[in-house]
């Protein structure tokens, strides 16, 4: 399952009313770091495929959202659940890293990625 695009307008209907949980990679086309955890991001989508939800949104496309929920710095990561934020990262990191993260928060299976 790729991973799925979200906007300003699709992000309440797409991530706040979703029933599973949505991790929302805020990200921009400039940003290195951004481009670094694609791959990643891709790769989890399909290997957690029915358990989590990976959305992207371009902060310069669609900026009131991040604003909105206080995004300083990109790449953050933000995970959802029952249409409440969870859990957030800033920074990129490794794909071991986001997947031993959503374990934490209960979401992946452990040793998964």
């Amino acid at each position: 399952m790729a991973t799925l695009k979200v906007t300003d307008d699709s992000f309440d209907s797409e991530v706040l009313q979703a029933g599973r949980p949505v991790l929302v990679d805020f990200w921009a086309e400039w940003c290195g770091p951004c481009k670094q955890i694609g791959p990643a991001l891709e790769q989890i989508s399909d290997e957690l495929a029915g358990q989590v939800t990976i959305a992207k949104l371009n902060i310069d496309d669609s900026p009131m959202t991040p604003s909105r929920l206080g995004v300083k710095g990109i790449p953050t990561l933000m995970l959802f659940k029952d249409g409440q934020m969870a859990s957030m990262k800033v920074g990129a990191l490794p794909k071991g890293k986001i997947v031993e993260w959503l374990a934490e928060a209960g979401v992946a299976a452990p040793g998964q990625g």
